[in-house]
């Protein structure tokens, strides 16, 4: 039983996180967020990895929670990052992704595949981000490349 509870609490760790970023990349059209938003999210975040470490008495190193928090930290990192920056960013992945190389003048950006794994340089999880950021720039650039319709 001693072996089996930090091992059990791990994977809930890791489930949880994974559903954090759920909500935040897939969490429906109502879901919209401000660059300014970003600090508040990373404050969530951040109270989530201290109740693993401080829940079950020390059940989960506090290193094995940070590395675990890794891919949820880079997210976070792309929703800090300017709207112009996270186009340029999506932009190179889903060329390269897709074989691509290097965009041409006049050559369409390709939708990236859905891989269901998140992660910082992943066009897609880029893409979902741009998605849910509550800003002109970002609709228009959506709007133009996928013809998805403006946010409300």
């Amino acid at each position: 039983m001693d072996q089996v509870q930090p091992l059990a609490v791990k994977e809930i760790m890791k489930a949880t996180f994974e559903v954090y970023l759920m909500i935040l990349l897939a969490g429906g059209v109502a879901r919209g967020f401000s660059l300014t938003d970003q600090e508040m999210i990373e404050e969530d975040f951040e109270s989530l990895k201290r109740a693993f470490c401080s829940c079950g008495e020390g059940l989960v190193a506090e290193e094995v929670v940070e590395r675990e928090a890794e891919v949820v930290e880079g997210v976070l990192g792309l929703m800090g990052q300017n709207t112009e920056q996270l186009i340029e960013d999506f932009s190179i992945a889903a060329c390269e992704v897709s074989g691509l190389g290097i965009m041409g003048v006049g050559q369409k950006v390709p939708m990236p595949p859905t891989t269901g794994r998140w992660n910082r340089a992943d066009p897609n999880t880029i893409l979902r981000v741009l998605c849910h950021r509550n800003d002109s720039t970002a609709n228009g650039f959506l709007k133009r490349t996928f013809q998805l319709a403006k946010r409300k």
